[in-house]
C-alpha cells in the first residue's frame, strides 16, 4: 500500500482566497503548540489575516512551556532570566483550517516559532520532531506513521467523568461494548459529524470502533510518509473531537485514565522506514523483520525510561500505567504481543513495522513522535542489538520498568543519557521546569478524597 501523504501545503495566496470564498468567516485563529500539546494564540479579524501569513505576528518563546494551568514557569530561562523574548511565529505551511463547530464558522492557521535570523526554536515541539525528521531524510530514509487514538465520551453537565446519555435509547450507558457495532450506531450522528468535519480538515480518519471502556471510541488515522503531517493531524483531531462533541451536547476526554477501574486513553504510533526506492527497510522477506528494525527496537527500548515523561506527561498519566490494564509497563518488545511496550504486527512481510503503545493520548503528538523516531534513530546509527523478543504476559516483575510515577520520570528524562541526542536542551529544561511546577501545583492542593479519609478520623 502506498502511504497517504495528502495534501498540507497552503500558500498565502491560497489561504487569502479561501478566506474572501468563505465570507461568513469573521476571524482566524493563529496558534502555536505548547509542551502539553495545547494550541496558544490568537484570535484575529479576518481583514489582518494577511499579518498572520507574511510572519508579522510575534509571541514569547516562553509561551511555548507554560505549565496546564497557563501559568509561567519559575525558573523557565525563557521568561525572566532572558527577558521573555518575542519570537516570530510562521505558518506551518498547513494552509486555513476550517472551524465549523462553533457557533460562528471561524478558522485556524497553524504556526510554528523562530528566532531572530530565521533560526528554528527547537523548544518548539513541532520543531523538534522536524529536525529528526529532517537527520532521517540525510540518511535517505523516509519514516512512515500512522496513529490510533482513543477517547471517552462523557456528559458534558457533569463535574465529573460520567458516562454520556445514548442519543438512541435515551438511557445512560453502563457497561464496556468493545468492538460494538450497535455502539457506533447510537453515536452515529456524532461520528457522521466527526468524518465530515475530518474531510474538511484534510484529516485521513479511518476506521472506527468502540472500545474497551463505557463511551470509549478509538479513530485511527491512515499512514503517511510526512511525520509532521501525522503529529500536525492528531494535535487537529484531538481539538475536532472535543468540539464536535461540544455540538452534540457531549464533552470528550483524551485523559490517559477518566476512570479509575475502566481502560485508559492509548495513543499508539506505528512507524516503518521507505529507503530512497520506496523499499520498506524493515522488511527482509521474513516475519522477523530486518536487522534495521532490530536496531531501531533496540534504540526504543534503550531510550523508553528516560523518555516516559513525553509518553505520560501529567500527573493522572500514571493511572494508565498499570498491569493489566491494556498499557505496557515494562520495557518490552514482542511480535503479536499486546501486553509488550513494543508490538511487531504481523501480517504481510512488506508492511513489516513497529507499533509503539507507550503513550497515552493526553501526551503530545509532536513530542511522542519526536521520542519515538530519535530513539529509534539512535538505535540504527549506532547499531544496538536488542533483547530477545519477550513472549507471554510482559507484566513479569523480572522485566526492566518504566518508572511508575511522575516524579521518577521527570528525574529520568533529566539525567537521560539518550534524550540529548534528539531533544536540544532548551526543550529538555523547558519541560522539566514546566513539569516540576506542575507537580508542586499538585502537591499543594488536598483533594475531597484525603478529607474523606483522614478528617475526623485521625
Amino acid at each position: 500500500m502506498s502511504p497517504d501523504t495528502g495534501m498540507h501545503n497552503g500558500s498565502a495566496e491560497d489561504v487569502i482566497s479561501w478566506l474572501a470564498e468563505h465570507g461568513d468567516v469573521t476571524s482566524v485563529q493563529a496558534a502555536v503548540c505548547d509542551l502539553n500539546g495545547i494550541l496558544r494564540g490568537k484570535r484575529i479579524p479576518v481583514e489582518q489575516a494577511g499579518k498572520v501569513l507574511d510572519g508579522s505576528i510575534r509571541m514569547p518563546l516562553s509561551i511555548l512551556g507554560v505549565d496546564i494551568w497557563g501559568e509561567d514557569i519559575v525558573g523557565n530561562s525563557q521568561v525572566f532570566q532572558s527577558g521573555d523574548a518575542d519570537g516570530y511565529c510562521i505558518p506551518t505551511g498547513r494552509g486555513v483550517i476550517p472551524v465549523n463547530w462553533t457557533s460562528r464558522p471561524s478558522a485556524l492557521i497553524p504556526l510554528w516559532m523562530y528566532e531572530e535570523g530565521a533560526k528554528p526554536f527547537l523548544g518548539d515541539p513541532r520543531q523538534a520532531l522536524a529536525a529528526i525528521v529532517a537527520r532521517f531524510h540525510a540518511l535517505g530514509l523516509r519514516p512512515v506513521v500512522a496513529t490510533e487514538l482513543e477517547f471517552y465520551l462523557v456528559d458534558a453537565e457533569a463535574e465529573g467523568a460520567v458516562p454520556p446519555v445514548s442519543p438512541y435509547t435515551g438511557k445512560r450507558l453502563d457497561s464496556d461494548a468493545i468492538l460494538s457495532i450497535d455502539e457506533l450506531d447510537d453515536f452515529g450522528e456524532f461520528f457522521f459529524d466527526v468524518y465530515a468535519e475530518c474531510e474538511k480538515q484534510n484529516l485521513p480518519a479511518d476506521a472506527a470502533v468502540a472500545e474497551n471502556g463505557v463511551g470509549q471510541f478509538e479513530i485511527n488515522m491512515r499512514h503517511t510518509a510526512d511525520p509532521l503531517k501525522a503529529a500536525d493531524d492528531a494535535v487537529l483531531f484531538k481539538r475536532l473531537i472535543k468540539g464536535v462533541a461540544r455540538k452534540h451536547k457531549f464533552a470528550a476526554t483524551f485523559m490517559a485514565k477518566p476512570y479509575g477501574t475502566r481502560s485508559g486513553n492509548g495513543f499508539h504510533v506505528h512507524f516503518s522506514l521507505l529507503d530512497e526506492n520506496g523499499r520498506n527497510v524493515f522488511d527482509n522477506g521474513t516475519a522477523e523483520g530486518s536487522p534495521v528494525l532490530a536496531r531501531a527496537v533496540a534504540g526504543l527500548l534503550g531510550g523508553m525510561a528516560e523518555s516516559t515523561l513525553i509518553f505520560a506527561p501529567h500527573f493522572n498519566s500514571y493511572r494508565r500505567l498499570r498491569p493489566d490494564t491494556h498499557a505496557p509497563t515494562s520495557v518490552s518488545w514482542g511480535y503479536e504481543n499486546r501486553t509488550t511496550a513494543l508490538r511487531i504486527p504481523g501480517g504481510d512481510n512488506a508492511s513489516r513495522r513497529i507499533e509503539h503503545r507507550v503513550a497515552g493520548a493526553d501526551a503530545n503528538p509532536y513530542l511522542v513522535i519526536a521520542a519515538i523516531l530519535g530513539a529509534a534513530l539512535y538505535g540504527i546509527e549506532n547499531e544496538l542489538v536488542p533483547p530477545a523478543p519477550f513472549q507471554g504476559r510482559a507484566y513479569s516483575e523480572r522485566l526492566p520498568k518504566l518508572p511508575a510515577d511522575w516524579a521518577s520520570a521527570v528525574n529520568a528524562f533529566e539525567d537521560g543519557e539518550m534524550i540529548p541526542a534528539f531533544f536540544d536542551e532548551t526543550l529538555q529544561s523547558m519541560f522539566v521546569a514546566c513539569k516540576r511546577q506542575e507537580i508542586a501545583g499538585f502537591a499543594s492542593n488536598v483533594t475531597d478524597y484525603e478529607f474523606d479519609a483522614y478528617l475526623e478520623i485521625i
